[in-house]
């Protein structure tokens, strides 16, 4: 069974915040890098939508880019 609340409870709040923030986009990569990975163990399936939410933050794309999530 997957971890569909991840995105909206866990990913997307800490992303925003990021970005609020004025974080860097390497920070932004760093934090969120290992952040989608350890989502993924706990059986992620919904991190599609999540991508879809920042396709315009090229630091947060790359990040799941580092986890093998891009957009088809």
């Amino acid at each position: 069974m997957g971890f569909g609340s991840a995105g909206y409870k866990l990913f997307d709040p800490i992303a925003r915040a990021l970005i609020e923030a004025g974080a860097s986009d390497e920070l932004k990569e760093k934090t969120l890098t290992p952040h989608i990975a350890h989502l993924q163990e706990e059986d992620w399936d919904t991190e599609e939508d999540s991508l879809e939410l920042f396709l315009d933050d090229p630091a947060i794309v790359k990040a799941f880019a580092n986890n093998d999530i891009t957009r088809d």
